[in-house]
Formats: C-alpha cells, sequence, structure tokens
C-alpha cells in the first residue's frame, strides 16, 4: 500500500473472524501492518468517503494493530464486504491520486499478464514453481508481456537534458503515472507523482542482442508506477565515423498502453527535449480520466443489437496452420518484409477502384490464408481480429490521449473460391466500417452481448470455485475462439509523423527524430500480422508470432505466402476474378501448420505443503490469478510454527473445496484461510460462501498486493496474530 508514512512497498495484512451477525452488527477487521494512528485514520476516512452507506469506526491499539469496525446499511444487514470495498481496504489509493476501472480490452490483456500466476503447479500460484522468490531482483515482476522499441539517436546527445525531458513528460501525463491493483476488481492506480525510469549502458559492458534479452527478461512490477522505461546503449568509444551511435530502447507494458500512445509520447518527449528538457503547460486534458467517464456514458443498446447477430459463428475457421505437433520453440518471432513503394502504389490503386482502402486488401488477403488452411471446399465463414485505434470517438481531443484505447475486434467473412474477389473484398470493407461504429467495445463485453444456449441444469448445493479477479462466464455459444486468446490479429500500425515544425526546431540543434522500430515483443496470442508505411511509401509487414504454435519455418512460409498474395492481387483486374484464381496461386506451396492448442491441467483441489503437527491448526492458502509470484513458497520456507500448511486451488468441480477443506481441517483443527491479493479477497468468499461446522474456520487473513517478499511478510504479520496470543 502507499501512504503518507507508510514505506515504499509495505503491504497490509487484515484480519478477519467470522462470526455469527446480529442484525446490523458490525463486521470487525484487525489491520495488521506498519500504519500509524494517522494512517489507520487516513484508511478510515478513505472508506467513510467512498462508501457512505457504511458506518465506519476506528481503534488504534498501537503502531502496526488497529481495529476497524464496518456497520452495513440498516436496510439489508449485508454479512460480507462488497468487492470494492475490500479493494479499498487492502489497496487503498495513494495519497492525491485516484483509480478507475479496468474494463474492456485492457481488462483481457491484465487478465492475460497475471495467467501465469494461475498455472502453477507450485505454491507460488505465479512463475515457476519453487524459485519465484523474487532473488533475483524481479520483484515478483510480470516477466513476459512487455512489447519493445528503438532507435539510433542522430545529433548531439545530453544525458541529463534526456533525463529531464522524459521527467517532464511523466509530470504532465498520468498514463504514465499508473499502475494495477487487482485485490478485489481490476482497477487502474493514478498516482499524483512518479519518476522516469532511466538506464545508461555501456556497450563494453553489455552487447545490443543481450541487452534485449535482459531487458524483456526483467518484465514489469503491475503494481507499482510506471510501466515504461527507457535504456540507453551509450555510443561506442572513440566516436569514430565507423562507432555506432547512442542508441534508445523504449519498453512498454501493453496493458496500458498502445503502440499510437506510445508515439504520442515520443511527440511529447521530443518536444520536450527540443525546449532544453522542460515540457510547456501542464497536465493534459482531456486524459484517461476523461475518457473512462465518456466510455461510462455510452449508450449500449445499438451495439448489443450488433453483437447479438455479428458474433464468430462455431464453425468459422480461424487458425492459418493445419492441426500439428509440438514445435519445440518457445518466445516470441519476428519477420519482416516490405514491399516496395511501386508495388504498395499498385496495391493501393487496386483497391481504391474497388472502393476499398489497402488495409482491406490485406484483410481479403488474410481471409483467404485462413480458409486455405480449413482444407474444405465450399463456402466457409473465416474470422480474424482487427485492430482499432479507439480514437475516432465523439469525445474532443480523444485523437492525443495515450493509453490503451485500441481494441481488437472479431471479423466475420464469408469465403467462396468461386466468388469474384471484388465480392470478397466489399465484404471486409463493410465488415470494418460496422466495427468502426463501436470501436470501444471490447471481446468481454462481446461475451456478455452475445447470445446464450438454454441454460444448463443447476449443479449440486454448494458453492463453485473461486474466481478469480474481475472473472467472467466462460464463452457464449456462437462466439468463437475470437473472443478467446486463440484469435489471429490483423492491425494497421500508424506512427504518429511529428510536425514540421517541431523537426525544424530539432534539425536546428542537429538533431534528426528517427522513426522507432519494434522488437519482438508479446503476441499477446498465436500470431499478428502488423503493417505499417516506411519513409520510402513502401508497406512493411511484420509477422509477430508465438514460437511454440507456429514454428519458425511455418511462420516464414506464411509469411511469404501472404506477401506473395499481396503483390500478385493488382494483376487481378477482371471483374470476374474470382477467389480461388487468386489462391492457385499456393497450389504447389505447403499448408502451414501450428500447434494444436493443449489445456492447461487442471489443479488438485487440495495440496499439503508441509505436514506439521497431526493435532495443530491448519493454514490453508488460497491460490488465485494475481497472486503474487513467489509470496506463497516463501511464506511456507519462514514459517516455523507446528501447523500443517495446504493450498487449495479455485479451478476444482463445484462441491469440491468444501469437502478438501472438510477433510484438511479434521477434528479438533481449525483453519486459518489466508491469501495474498486476489487470493485473500478468494479466501474472505470461499469463508462466506462454505459451510462449515461451527468455529472451524478461526480467521481469514487478507493481503495488499507487493512483491513476493513484501507480500510474504504481511501474510506472516497477519497470520502471527491469530496463532500466537495477544501480550
Amino acid at each position: 500500500m502507499s501512504s503518507q508514512g507508510v514505506p515504499r512497498g509495505a503491504v497490509l495484512a487484515v484480519v478477519h473472524e467470522p462470526v455469527a451477525l446480529s442484525p446490523g452488527g458490525p463486521l470487525v477487521l484487525e489491520l495488521r501492518g506498519p500504519l500509524g494512528p494517522a494512517d489507520a485514520e487516513t484508511v478510515a476516512a478513505r472508506l467513510a468517503q467512498r462508501h457512505r452507506a457504511f458506518g465506519v469506526a476506528l481503534d488504534s491499539h498501537r503502531p502496526g494493530h488497529h481495529t476497524l469496525r464496518l456497520t452495513p446499511p440498516a436496510a439489508g444487514g449485508l454479512a460480507a464486504l462488497p468487492a470494492d470495498l475490500l479493494a479499498d481496504l487492502l489497496a487503498p489509493p495513494p495519497p492525491g491520486g485516484e483509480i478507475l476501472p479496468v474494463t474492456g480490452h485492457q481488462q483481457t490483456l491484465l487478465r492475460a499478464a497475471l495467467t501465469p500466476a494461475a498455472t502453477s503447479t507450485g505454491t507460488s500460484s505465479g512463475g515457476n514453481s519453487g524459485s519465484s522468490d523474487s532473488s533475483d531482483g524481479s520483484d515478483g515482476s510480470d516477466g513476459g508481456g512487455v512489447e519493445q522499441l528503438y532507435w539510433d539517436w542522430s545529433g548531439p546527445f545530453d544525458v541529463a537534458r534526456f533525463a529531464a525531458a522524459w521527467q517532464s513528460v511523466v509530470d504532465r501525463e498520468c498514463v504514465l503515472r499508473a499502475c494495477f491493483d487487482w485485490v478485489a476488481a481490476p482497477r487502474l492506480v493514478l498516482h499524483a507523482r512518479a519518476e522516469a525510469d532511466i538506464a545508461v549502458c555501456s556497450p563494453a559492458a553489455v552487447t545490443w542482442p543481450q541487452l534485449l534479452r535482459r531487458d524483456r527478461a526483467r518484465g514489469f512490477a503491475l503494481h507499482r508506477p510506471g510501466l515504461l522505461r527507457l535504456t540507453l546503449l551509450a555510443a561506442e568509444p572513440g566516436g569514430g565515423g565507423g562507432a555506432a551511435p547512442p542508441r534508445v530502447l523504449l519498453t512498454y507494458h501493453p496493458a496500458l498502453l498502445d503502440e499510437r500512445g506510445v508515439h504520442l509520447l515520443l511527440r511529447e518527449f521530443y518536444r520536450a527535449y527540443a525546449a532544453g528538457g522542460v515540457l510547456p503547460g501542464g497536465e493534459r486534458r482531456p486524459d484517461l480520466r476523461d475518457h473512462a467517464r465518456w466510455l461510462a456514458g455510452q449508450d449500449t443498446t445499438a451495439a448489443r443489437q450488433f453483437w447479438a447477430r455479428a458474433v464468430p459463428p462455431p464453425r468459422a475457421a480461424t487458425r492459418p496452420g493445419r492441426p500439428g505437433g509440438a514445435t519445440g520453440q518457445s518466445g516470441p518471432g519476428l519477420l519482416d518484409t516490405r514491399l516496395r513503394a511501386p508495388e504498395t502504389f499498385r496495391l493501393r490503386s487496386w483497391a481504391a477502384l474497388r472502393g476499398a482502402a489497402e488495409s482491406s486488401a490485406l484483410h481479403l488477403v488474410w481471409a483467404l490464408l485462413l480458409y486455405r488452411a480449413a482444407g474444405v471446399s465450399g463456402p466457409l465463414p473465416v474470422s480474424f481480429g482487427v485492430q482499432l485505434s479507439g480514437r475516432d470517438i465523439a469525445l474532443p481531443g480523444a485523437a492525443g490521449i495515450p493509453g490503451l484505447l485500441d481494441s481488437p475486434l472479431p471479423m466475420t467473412v464469408t469465403v467462396d473460391p468461386a466468388a469474384p474477389l471484388a465480392g470478397l473484398l466489399h465484404q471486409v470493407r463493410d465488415a470494418l466500417l460496422d466495427l468502426a461504429a463501436y470501436p470501444w467495445a471490447s471481446t468481454e463485453t462481446i461475451r456478455a452481448w452475445a447470445p446464450r444456449p438454454p441454460a444448463a441444469p443447476a449443479p449440486a448445493a454448494g458453492p463453485g470455485p473461486v474466481a478469480g479477479p474481475g472473472a467472467v462466464a466462460g464463452p457464449a455459444a456462437g462466439v468463437g475462439s475470437l473472443c478467446g486468446a486463440g484469435s489471429t490479429l490483423v492491425r494497421f500500425d500508424g506512427p504518429l509523423v511529428l510536425p514540421k515544425v517541431l523537426r525544424s526546431e530539432l534539425a536546428a540543434q542537429g538533431v534528426h527524430a528517427d522513426t522507432p522500430r519494434s522488437a519482438a515483443g508479446a503476441a499477446g496470442g498465436p500470431l499478428t500480422l502488423a503493417a505499417r508505411h516506411d519513409t520510402a511509401g513502401g508497406l512493411v509487414l511484420g509477422l509477430l508470432y508465438d514460437r511454440a504454435q507456429l514454428a519458425d519455418e511455418d511462420a516464414a512460409a506464411l509469411h511469404s505466402q501472404c506477401v506473395r498474395l499481396l503483390r500478385a492481387l493488382p494483376e487481378f483486374r477482371q471483374a470476374q476474378a474470382s477467389a480461388g484464381q487468386l489462391l492457385d496461386l499456393l497450389a504447389r506451396a505447403a499448408t502451414p501448420r501450428m500447434a494444436r492448442p493443449v489445456p492447461p491441467a487442471p489443479h488438485p483441489a487440495l495440496t499439503v505443503l508441509r505436514p506439521g503437527h497431526p493435532h495443530a491448526d491448519v493454514i490453508c492458502l488460497v491460490t488465485a490469478p494475481g497472486v503474487p509470484a513467489g509470496s506463497y513458497d516463501l511464506f511456507v520456507r519462514g514459517h516455523r510454527g507446528p501447523e500443517e500448511i495446504v493450498a487449495v486451488h479455485g479451478d476444482g468441480a463445484p462441491g469440491v473445496l468444501p469437502a478438501a477443506l472438510h477433510q484438511a481441517s479434521g477434528p479438533g483443527r481449525r483453519l486459518v484461510l489466508c491469501g495474498c491479493g486476489p487470493g485473500g479477497r478468494a479466501a474472505y468468499e470461499l469463508a462466506q460462501r462454505t459451510p462449515h461446522a461451527p468455529g472451524m474456520v478461526s480467521a481469514v487473513v487478507m493481503t495488499g498486493i507487493g512483491d513476493a517478499a513484501a507480500s510474504a511478510s504481511a501474510l506472516a504479520r497477519g497470520v502471527r496474530s491469530v496463532l500466537t496470543p495477544p501480550p
């Protein structure tokens, strides 16, 4: 948590003892952590301000121990804390900060960043079991989902001015002072102050490939601001004509920023650098706060009606490769091919003569490749994601908001090899126009709006699995893999060109602003086809893919086939030229293969982590997506009491958890349910929803989100307060 007088990175522990409440009686919570009386009063005051329906009373016993009594509204008599109140308690906003809801595509990306935390087979509930103790200084970072851009610096370079310019941008742009909280529901936390993260490396100490790998492995601590950093690889010593110039590496998390947002920030940086390191003016408005308010005010009636009929059908082809075995490879891959400017002009002219843009030509070719991989004859629907900028909305100034405003939406068209190419071109054009009316929609909302199958019979009595943060129901019938992580994505990246006046100011100081290039980043799915124009007017096609699903050889074949069809497309001038005739160009080419998706193995309902004394109480760690990686490992290693320690996993079948917990406790043994971050919320809900014998669950220990060491320490502090009698 972050509060006045609280050490940076400290995490609060909250202890709740489930008891039968009298009507209107208060819920009693013990606050355990580095909180002085003034800090505890601040927490209580924020709760009272944000949740006016509750009565809030605080008793401070000593530093680090405070009792909070929350009296629910008289009408209703709530017996459990609402999720938003629990989030404000475990992760209160920082001084001067604000909290925004995380919705839509950003919620999907945040959940994807936290997914490794749900796949561990050990105690860490995140990363590699047994090894995520943050001893490498990663601070529980998310090591995977990062994007990297880089460029060479041309002209005089002043490191101090560079750093001052970026700090000025951080002070102006709230997105660079943002981080995430996912204790109870995904939220974006805007801090009042943050420091620009800039490092300088010597080429004698690290090579460029090594720097890229190390930077990617470092990841980000999503609970800390800011989620963009810069690394400078200094110029080679000597400074001769053949020496490499300084190179700038910009790394950001895709759950916070899209590429256009990054280019908007780069424009602001160059403005500050040209002005001597200080960006004129105050904070940008509109910003993420204004966009969140605009989004909350949208009437979704028309969008619901559209997506009720436009969701991808279950039989739609979505994969550009035929099913194959494991690739034996891992990590992201990146391929680039350039269509020369004359070729690009011919492609653009061919599409324009038929009333479409060159982006529609690319969508047409991709639809044909999906159809070809399906290996069928006759008409077949195909679906793939297309990226919309999200900035063409009726919010004044939205085009200049850096942040994550873009969203991939599923495009579905029917490919008939016997039909004219022009008909398919018009299909993809019209489909894109339909999607452009709702750029703020996302696969999350499409799931909610899609038609549902008839309700299944109700399960047997007993609570279901413990849900993770922001959990949603499974995909509706009719919503294919496009609404999940198995889709492919086609996007047009449009780097923001610096204004001519700004370029002139930089040139007068000898600085040329080079166009950033992309390193292999977070694929976010099996495959992304990214198109952009270079400075010479050529079309550059980048294929970013997951090597575990698409081997390098198959990726190269798919990429070359896409480029081949694009180059050949302008030759099909006849009105009756068919889609099948264009596909005939690939008749002798092998169809790429993709690894079959392998669903993760379910966790056992209960795992014994340490046996303990046969008659001692049981400490039960509840796992959930987003538990800080390594925190449970450190807790188990550091606990010295006689208690047995077990872990329960939330993906067991309904009714399994109550039985497992009852078996774990045994006669005369009490359970202490506890968890870090979303695991704490899951533990609280489990205590509320599971019918236990009276007194079986003695306490619930919940913590906020921090790095592994801070989270484990907070958990241990709360558990000690329950197991050890007070002095």
